[in-house]
């Protein structure tokens, strides 16, 4: 963390985050499905209700354990949501989209054309090329999964809506920067995008 803090002290922008947040970093999802899964589950909704739609898969597809009155779920396995369709994921809210793209990213793993093993010590572009052979799996939700599983620091989700509202608010924009000014701001942060992401969406 130590060359993104000297990075940020002299940046108007991320240094009173980094000052405020002093030793936030990457929260990590272990497991690449649950983390692409995850992304489209959050496209384009607001996170509340993307929490809601998890919950009920979860609870619908993934294995039940009771412990002592409780019960807890594991995240749905790809070779069983490999064989779900509308009928199963409509009823719980998922638009057609969200339910068409589920289960490709399942059978994509499912048929061995991605793993975490197979990204695993390969560089950041391709890993998210190979993402992007999912129907389904863009930009956004390819780095956004790199930068969760792999805590890759350059990962970059430049199409977040969370980067473009933390950048309007904290230099007081009238209207939400544009692809190409968000691209310009982050020049200066090469090497530690999901860092310069991660704290400005903690400024939310």
């Amino acid at each position: 963390m130590k060359p993104f803090y000297e990075l940020a002290k002299g940046d108007k922008l991320l240094k009173p985050l980094v000052e405020k947040y002093y030793g936030y970093r990457i929260v990590g999802q272990p497991d690449l499905f649950e983390s692409l899964i995850w992304a489209v589950l959050g496209q384009q909704i607001n996170l509340q209700f993307a929490y809601t739609l998890k919950q009920r898969f979860v609870e619908k597809f993934g294995e039940r354990i009771t412990f002592e009155g409780n019960d807890y779920f594991l995240f749905p396995k790809p070779e069983i949501v490999a064989t779900l369709g509308d009928d199963n994921l409509l009823p719980l809210q998922f638009s057609r989209q969200k339910s068409k793209y589920v289960v490709l990213i399942a059978q994509a793993f499912c048929g061995g054309m991605v793993s975490k093993n197979l990204l695993t010590s390969v560089s950041l572009e391709t890993a998210k090329e190979k993402l992007m052979e999912i129907k389904g799996v863009g930009n956004w939700t390819a780095n956004y999964a790199l930068m969760k599983t792999f805590r890759y620091p350059d990962a970059f989700p430049l199409e977040d809506a969370g980067v473009h509202n933390a950048i309007k608010n904290l230099k007081k924009m009238k209207a939400k920067p544009t692809l190409d000014q968000v691209k310009t701001i982050f020049r200066k942060y090469k090497g530690w995008e999901a860092y310069a992401t991660l704290y400005l969406w903690k400024s939310l």
